[in-house]
């Protein structure tokens, strides 16, 4: 029958489970977020683009841009991986409370997370006054921008990679500690090549934040040219004056972040296969080897 025939199909193909009128929502969706980047590639003057993306002044921008976001992505590593592993793994009175101020600066405007980072490494700071007499100044250099880049980016990387924790379990961990692997192995050949692409992917993120972050690094930076002034910041001063140049530099923007991002996405599908082969062999070599059974007589 026609019926069972149709009932048979969606069983070996998968139950879609999506109304068409949720279609109509997700074009909308889509086109929300796809018709402004539309438009300014529709406001773009071509004739003008390449001289423009290639000023000294844009150049220096983007550089600062990708050498600042680059320091601040392996500091989100340094410090977010250990946080995600404890709030994944660990179990401790005040975990919760952890792992909201961890998250805040998701829902914090940047500028209150620059004002934060002034009054903390500023030169009248809780830190800043210290850092002073060792001569050392933060606030208004390019550490300042490093700083304020972790800030704003450090918990896309926490969640990324406490959600891969959750979601790979402990499995492979337990099996490698029962065959005698001390805490630091099992972290170093089981747990980490387990979440991997979850590293990777919250390092692509932490990396895109830090590149696109503007509030935060005006507060608590400032705008110097070839110190503190990234293409976000370059951007906003040129739209006061050379419009044209403010859209260039903003597709050009929109092109790196969709490069970046795209990179975590190039291969869909083969990262969770490779993770749990990975943590099956670590768990196997960072045991120790069984005695041979002895053939029996």
């Amino acid at each position: 029958m026609p019926g069972s025939a149709h009932r048979e199909t969606r069983m070996r193909h998968g139950y879609q489970g999506v109304p068409r009128w949720i279609y109509v929502l997700a074009v909308a969706g889509s086109l929300f977020v796809l018709l402004p980047l539309a438009a300014i590639v529709a406001k773009v003057n071509w004739a003008e683009f390449l001289p423009l993306v290639t000023s000294e002044s844009s150049l220096t921008a983007l550089g600062l841009s990708l050498r600042t976001s680059a320091a601040s992505t392996v500091l989100c590593i340094v410090l977010g991986v250990p946080l995600a592993l404890v709030l994944a793994r660990g179990q401790f009175r005040g975990q919760r409370l952890l792992r909201s101020f961890v998250l805040l600066p998701l829902v914090l405007p940047p500028v209150v997370g620059g004002i934060a980072l002034l009054y903390t490494f500023g030169r009248q700071g809780l830190l800043g006054r210290s850092l002073e007499l060792a001569g050392i100044q933060v606030a208004f250099s390019t550490t300042a921008v490093v700083l304020a880049q972790t800030f704003v980016a450090l918990p896309f990387l926490v969640v990324s990679l406490e959600g891969a924790l959750r979601s790979a379990g402990s499995r492979y961990e337990a099996v490698a500690a029962t065959l005698g692997a001390r805490p630091t192995t099992v972290l170093r050949r089981v747990t980490l090549p387990l979440v991997l692409p979850g590293l990777a992917s919250g390092a692509v993120l932490s990396f895109a934040r830090s590149l696109g972050e503007f509030g935060a690094t005006l507060t608590f930076a400032g705008s110097l040219q070839g110190v503190t002034r990234t293409l976000p910041l370059e951007i906003y001063l040129q739209r006061e004056t050379d419009a044209d140049a403010a859209v260039a530099l903003s597709l050009l923007l929109v092109a790196v972040a969709v490069a970046v991002v795209g990179l975590s996405y190039r291969r869909p599908g083969t990262a969770g296969g490779r993770g749990f082969s990975g943590a099956e062999r670590a768990a196997r070599d960072g045991a120790p080897e069984p005695a041979p059974e002895r053939a029996a007589p």
